[in-house]
C-alpha cells in the first residue's frame, strides 16, 4: 500500500502497554524488569498469561500464545503491545488471529525479529503502522538510559525521530523519500508468496539478520530479488548483520559484498551499517510511515517526516 498508513494513537502518561510472548520463551524476570522500566516512564503495564510460560522452545503452546495475543488485540484498554521476545513461533499462529477489533481500534505493535511476521501482516493487510523495536531482553541496567531505548519511547509518544549512521565504502549516495518497511531478512523471504508478504513498491526497505551462513544471505537476497522486491525501491537500508558464519570452503564474499552485488544495477540510495537489528544498539523504526533517507560522503541520515 502506498497510500497513507493508519497511525495508531500515540501513547501518553498513564497509557497501558501489554506484554505477551507469541513466539519463543523468555524468563519471567526479564519481562518483569522491562515492565518496571516502562512503569518508571509513566506507563501502566499488563502482563499476559504467556509471560514466563514455556512449552518446549515456545512461550506456551500455539493455542496459549494465540489466545494471549488475541486477548490483547481485542482489549480496548490496552494501547500498545510489546512482544517479550522473537525467536520463532509467530508464523504458527498468524492465520488464526482475528484482527476485527484491532482494525476498529488500532494500537501499536512493537517488536522485531520473528515478530516481523506480525508487523508485515498488519501493514500488508490493513495498512496500519507498527514499531520495529527492541523487546524485553533489551531492558538492562546498563541500557535503560541509552539513546536506542530512548528512541522507543520517542517513537511510541510521537516525538521527532532522526537517525544517523557513519559512512561506509559500500554506501550508494543519494536521497529518497518514501514509506519505511521491512525487517529481518530471513522473515521477509519466508513471507514471500503469503498474504503477509512485504510490499516494497515505492518504499524504503530496511533489512537485518543474525546467525546466518553467508551463502544463505545470498539465497535470501536472491529470493527477494526474484520476487521483484528490490526492483522498485526508493532506497535500501542495511542494518546489523551479526554473527555471520562461513562454510569450511569460503563463500568468497562478505555480507556487505553479497548485498551490494544484488542491488548494483539499481540507482536508489543504499545505506550500510545502520544501527538497528540483533545487536546492542537497536534503534526503533516506525514502519509504515514516511521517511527521508539521505546519504553522502559524511554518512546517512534517516528522518521521520511527519506523524
Amino acid at each position: 500500500m502506498n497510500q497513507q498508513s493508519i497511525i495508531p494513537p500515540y501513547l501518553k502518561q498513564g497509557s497501558v502497554i501489554g506484554i505477551t510472548c507469541p513466539s519463543s520463551y523468555i524468563p519471567l524476570e526479564r519481562i518483569q524488569y522491562a515492565a518496571g522500566v516502562l512503569e518508571a516512564k509513566g506507563y501502566k503495564v499488563t502482563l499476559g498469561d504467556t509471560c514466563g510460560r514455556q512449552y518446549n522452545y515456545f512461550g506456551g503452546t500455539d493455542e496459549e500464545r494465540r489466545a494471549d495475543l488475541q486477548s490483547m488485540l481485542d482489549d480496548p484498554g490496552i494501547d500498545a503491545i510489546l512482544m517479550g521476545r522473537g525467536g520463532y513461533g509467530m508464523s504458527r499462529i498468524i492465520d488464526q488471529l482475528d484482527f476485527a477489533a484491532f482494525q476498529h481500534k488500532p494500537k501499536w505493535i512493537c517488536g522485531f525479529s520473528d515478530i516481523v511476521v506480525l508487523l508485515s501482516h498488519i501493514q500488508a493487510q490493513f495498512g496500519i503502522a507498527a514499531l520495529h523495536s527492541p523487546m524485553c531482553n533489551a531492558y538492562k541496567e546498563e541500557t535503560i538510559n541509552s539513546a536506542h531505548l530512548k528512541s522507543f519511547f520517542d517513537a511510541i509518544a510521537g516525538n521527532p525521530l532522526i537517525y544517523t549512521a557513519p559512512p561506509s565504502p559500500f554506501n550508494k549516495a543519494g536521497s529518497a523519500e518514501g514509506i519505511l518497511t521491512g525487517g529481518n531478512l530471513a522473515i521477509l523471504a519466508h513471507l514471500t508468496g503469503s498474504i503477509s508478504e512485504v510490499d516494497t513498491n515505492g518504499k524504503i526497505l530496511f533489512i537485518e539478520d543474525i546467525g546466518e551462513v553467508l551463502y544463505n544471505i545470498d539465497r535470501l537476497m536472491l529470493n527477494l530479488k526474484r520476487a521483484g522486491k528490490l526492483d522498485h525501491l526508493k532506497g535500501l537500508i542495511v542494518g546489523g548483520f551479526t554473527d555471520m558464519q562461513d562454510t569450511e570452503r569460503p563463500f568468497g564474499q562478505t555480507v556487505e559484498q553479497i548485498i551490494a552485488d544484488k542491488v548494483k544495477e539499481y540507482d536508489y540510495p543504499v545505506c550500510f551499517g545502520f544501527p538497528c537489528g540483533h545487536q546492542e544498539v537497536n534503534y526503533t523504526l516506525s514502519l509504515g510511515l514516511p521517511h527521508l533517507l539521505q546519504l553522502d560522503e559524511n554518512g546517512t541520515a534517516l528522518t521521520l517526516l511527519h506523524n
